[in-house]
């Protein structure tokens, strides 16, 4: 199938690609972040962001309300997972479209509307899903608790087959429990799948049709073109990304919650794609990697760890350092996160992939100068 047929160039990126996530908990170690939770998080916020950019990168409509999605994946995985089976390859199916199914809903009203009014509808929505979880709804999705999986859950099809639960019930790919490395490399998996797909979308003619609408949706109007299919499509794929991302949030820990939901994850995953780059392949993947390492790592550092980071310095010095650093770490790693912010959108628009591509062009530019003046002399 053409769907399958990669360019020599991409098939290079796609191998890449998948060694470097493959390979995470080896060369994370140095970063200190090969441990298997925070490689989790990097899987499935990457998951999101790719998704999420598949909309706002190349459709240029910015949704400030994806967090209902993943919401709505964790709380259908949980209730498969409470009904049918903990066998993740059901919950994520199971989650990603049920997810696909509100992203129709919500996007069919709000992408009436352009611009600011679409980012405050999408918004608008994602209060009402987080509000409904949080009080209206907590007979399905036990309110401010949470919904957890029992031991006493009907778990039909596990009991069909004779699969007993010890202990704490936890998601179980054929046997595989779902913790530690095993889900890391099950989201993994799951994380190169989506970026298959989404490499394929890019490289497509929807994908194009969806740059063009980009570009200058008006003028496509003024020629008859239909643009709200493509947009809903694009709104609808994104959405179950999301939904995948939030299934998988339930895979490796079988809880679903309403903070799922708040605006402040929906504008996480925009940080994360305006950080490593709108409407790059990789970009988005790069900025969820550095926010959740940020988040992860830097705020773990108490006054006591920077006294002994820097206990090799005079003790005076050593004072000093840890008096200015101490703001921007702990729980002041968000004001670290915010300059970095400030510094990439301000010198860097196009994010991290942008300064990388800068980076790479004046090092090849520097190395013809070089050869040039050498075949000179």
């Amino acid at each position: 199938m053409n769907f399958f047929k990669l360019s020599p160039r991409d098939a290079l990126l796609m191998v890449v690609f998948a060694a470097v996530v493959l390979l995470a908990p080896i060369w994370m170690k140095p970063f200190g972040a090969a441990y298997p939770d925070l490689l989790q998080k990097f899987a499935i916020f990457g998951l999101f962001a790719i998704g999420f950019n598949i909309l706002f990168g190349l459709t240029g409509y910015l949704s400030f309300g994806h967090a209902a999605f993943l919401g709505i994946g964790s709380y259908t995985t949980v209730w498969t997972f409470k009904l049918l089976s903990m066998n993740p390859i059901p919950a994520v199916i199971f989650g990603t479209l049920v997810a696909g199914l509100f992203a129709v809903l919500i996007g069919f009203v709000s992408l009436r509307r352009t611009g600011i009014y679409f980012s405050i509808l999408t918004l608008a929505f994602a209060q009402m899903c987080y509000n409904l979880a949080y009080s209206v709804l907590t007979p399905i999705t036990n309110g401010e608790t949470g919904l957890r999986v029992l031991r006493d859950d009907p778990m039909l099809l596990d009991k069909a087959l004779g699969v007993v639960q010890e202990g704490s019930p936890i998601g179980s790919f054929f046997g595989i429990n779902m913790r530690g490395y095993p889900a890391f490399y099950f989201c993994a998996v799951i994380l190169i799948i989506g970026f298959f797909i989404s490499l394929r979308i890019f490289r497509s003619p929807f994908g194009l049709k969806l740059r063009a609408i980009k570009s200058n949706q008006n003028r496509m109007r003024y020629t008859g073109f239909n643009t709200r299919p493509y947009l809903l499509w694009a709104f609808v794929i994104s959405g179950m990304y999301a939904g995948m991302a939030g299934s998988m949030l339930a895979v490796t820990d079988p809880l679903a919650g309403a903070e799922r939901m708040q605006w402040t994850a929906s504008g996480e995953v925009v940080l994360m794609t305006i950080l490593g780059g709108v409407g790059t392949l990789i970009g988005p993947m790069l900025g969820a990697v550095l926010i959740k390492y940020f988040e992860n790592i830097f705020s773990a550092f108490n006054e006591s760890a920077l006294h002994d980071m820097f206990s090799f310095l005079p003790s005076w010095l050593e004072t000093v350092m840890v008096t200015v650093v101490h703001p921007f770490v702990g729980e002041g790693w968000h004001l670290t996160l915010g300059s970095l912010f400030m510094v990439i959108v301000i010198f860097l628009p196009g994010g991290l992939v942008e300064g990388a591509t800068r980076l790479f062009k004046r090092r090849k530019s520097d190395g013809v100068t070089n050869k040039n003046s050498g075949s000179e002399n």
